[in-house]
């Protein structure tokens, strides 16, 4: 069954919407003769949370901390202008008269004989808080993208233009500021990091339009990967947040944003107890870079990377499962310099354990460039420490890993193989010319769709049905549009040895 997680923001024009899909599991149950034990014998094992010394008392009520930090929650109205196409055509001979009659009285309006594109305005809302006395103020990218205006509403009811300090389409976080001309009511971030599942939690925003509307819940998971990007490391909360929380903030008992309410999980657009904060400990990060320079910087490494399955361990003679499996190494990049090679096992980023391979992206993105790192490898049959000096990301050269998410979860269609938006180390690396446009791909698992057809590696991929693409990301959005279809067949346009092809592969 499908469904969606879709940016919780009340938009006038469709919102993005990203597939995922329920993984079954089946439970068996073994059933095993055991010899029956005296009382005196028989060794009683205490049940789980025995030690516990009191039941968790709830609260008797969120009022206090709602009304403490309610005030620096505001409403953030966007305007944008749209182009409209009056769809009414003219089905009868021209007449003189009727060009007169609409000149003279509608002349804001274009001749409806024609359905020219007409200019409208385009209204959204969402949410997002103040966290300086200043007037700085946090919401979601998504809730401000494209806004020709942006006004903030502060729970008062006074309004106030915005001016966009900066934002992080990656992250999905923007920075606004008002002048209020005089100080505003502030909230501070907590420790996200300390964020326990099963803690209470507090969102506040402004669903639906409502106004500043009130819900609690609790913490239902940590670190959950919604498929949103490279950098997936959600709060999932069941406090209800609905279309127009987005950008609001998620607090803790102690009145400290510990998230921004950022997407729902859903079969129809409403709440059904699955929403998404982005932690407050990515928050922060961002937020700091873009008020102190506009921008935001992420480390690079330089690697092409895949899970670590079980059987792969084994193969590669590890215990267990885990780090991330280095495919291919960009030429004169940092891990290059490092000596990283293909088939290395990156298992430890300076004093960080890589458990899971979506681990090693948050990690590099998060260090600062210049900044030099010991990373831990699995190579050969044994640990080998390496340096590695983090370079600026380009945002335009970002890697699609070839298994992109934990192979453990279902994910949307996939081709199988690893693409990057083409650069100039990466055009010498593989013969391009410099006309030709799209994705190349990089890696490719040879028992995938791609490769069932002849696919390889320097091979660009420069459309997708009748979409072109020019990054990973909208390579991903593309293939969204064949992610209902069982076995879909989906057409590419490949350019290979200075020629374009069509070739229809069949998404896994």
């Amino acid at each position: 069954m499908q469904n969606s997680i879709s940016r919780s923001r009340v938009a006038a024009r469709p919102n993005k919407r990203l597939i995922a899909y329920a993984a079954a599991a089946t439970l068996t149950t073994a059933i095993i003769a055991v010899p029956l034990l005296s009382p005196v014998l028989a060794k009683q094992t205490p049940p789980v949370g025995a030690n516990l010394s009191s039941v968790a008392q709830l609260p008797g009520s969120f009022a206090d901390i709602v009304a403490a930090v309610r005030p620096a929650v505001v409403n953030i109205s966007t305007s944008s202008t749209a182009a409209h196409t009056d769809r009414r055509q003219w089905r009868g001979p021209r007449n003189p008269q009727w060009d007169e009659f609409f000149e003279r009285f509608f002349p804001e309006r274009v001749d409806p004989r024609h359905g020219m594109p007409q200019q409208r305005k385009a209204r959204a809302l969402g949410s997002g808080f103040i966290i300086d006395a200043d007037g700085y103020v946090v919401t979601n990218n998504h809730v401000i993208d494209g806004a020709d205006e942006i006004t903030v509403i502060l729970d008062d009811g006074r309004e106030f233009p915005a001016t966009l300090r900066g934002r992080d389409p990656k992250s999905d976080l923007a920075v606004l500021k008002i002048d209020a001309g005089q100080d505003l009511p502030y909230v501070e971030f907590g420790d996200s990091e300390q964020a326990r599942v099963g803690d209470w939690v507090i969102a506040i925003g402004n669903p639906f339009g409502l106004g500043g509307s009130t819900s609690t819940g609790i913490i239902s998971a940590r670190g959950r990967d919604i498929n949103a990007g490279p950098l997936d490391d959600f709060i999932q909360i069941d406090a209800p947040i609905n279309r127009g929380n987005s950008g609001g903030p998620l607090f803790d008992t102690s009145g400290k944003v510990i998230g921004v309410n950022t997407a729902i999980f859903s079969p129809n657009g409403g709440n059904v107890g699955i929403g998404f904060a982005i932690p407050a400990s990515m928050v922060t990060n961002v937020v700091d870079q873009i008020k102190q320079g506009g921008i935001v910087q992420r480390g690079w490494l330089g690697v092409q990377i895949q899970s670590v399955t079980d059987d792969l361990a084994d193969a590669l003679g590890m215990d267990k499962a885990h780090g991330a499996l280095v495919s291919s190494v960009v030429p004169d990049s940092p891990a290059a310099a490092a000596g990283i090679r293909q088939g290395d096992v990156i298992v430890r980023f300076d004093d960080n354990d890589v458990a899971r391979m979506r681990d090693l992206p948050r990690l590099v993105a998060a260090t600062n460039p210049a900044h030099e790192v010991t990373l831990e490898v699995w190579r050969a049959g044994a640990t080998q420490e390496l340096s590695a000096v983090i370079a600026k990301s380009d945002e335009q050269s970002d890697l699609l890993a070839a298994a992109d998410h934990d192979e453990s979860t279902d994910r949307p269609a996939t081709l199988g193989v690893a693409v990057a938006t083409l650069t100039p180390p990466l055009r010498a690396q593989f013969g391009l010319a410099e006309d030709v446009n799209g994705v190349v791909i990089t890696a490719i698992d040879p028992a995938g769709p791609a490769a069932q057809q002849g696919l390889r590696a320097g091979d660009v991929i420069v459309m997708i049905g009748q979409q072109k693409v020019d990054s990973a990301q909208q390579m991903a959005e593309a293939l969204d549009a064949y992610s209902d279809k069982e076995k879909a067949a989906v057409p590419l346009l490949i350019h290979r040895d200075g020629s374009d092809r069509f070739i229809a592969v069949r998404i896994a």
